[in-house]
């Protein structure tokens, strides 16, 4: 399997409303609920008006359009790196899923990911 690093700083926050320029940025997830509204983004564009954030997180997405019928793509991404006391912050899309580690961690990650058979780009 094979996963991309993004090329970019990210920020997750919580925040009262999302603006709409941010949407056009190349990388932004909204999830909302009864009791939050919460935002991943760049963090140069994270909004200053943030009820909470958290800076200093680094991702790599599995490349490809992953199948809903598809089951234990994320599992074993996130074991390899619970093993290796690397914490995550996974986000799904419509075709895939991105996977957070904090920066600290990123280039450690990468290569136990490597290690265990997976290509990194």
């Amino acid at each position: 399997m094979e996963l991309k690093k993004l090329d970019c700083n990210l920020t997750v926050c919580k925040v009262k409303n999302i603006p709409q320029n941010l949407l056009s940025d190349e990388i932004c997830f909204v999830g909302k609920t009864d009791e939050e509204l919460s935002l991943v983004c760049l963090t140069e564009h994270t909004p200053e008006d943030t009820i909470e954030r958290e800076d200093g997180w680094r991702g790599f997405r599995i490349q490809g359009v992953l199948d809903f019928s598809l089951i234990g793509i994320l599992a074993p991404i996130a074991s390899i790196l619970a093993d290796n006391k690397i914490g995550i912050f996974a986000v799904s899309t419509f075709n895939t899923d991105y996977i957070l580690v904090k920066e600290e961690n990123f280039e450690r990650a990468m290569a136990v990911l490597k290690k265990s058979g997976y290509d990194v780009v």
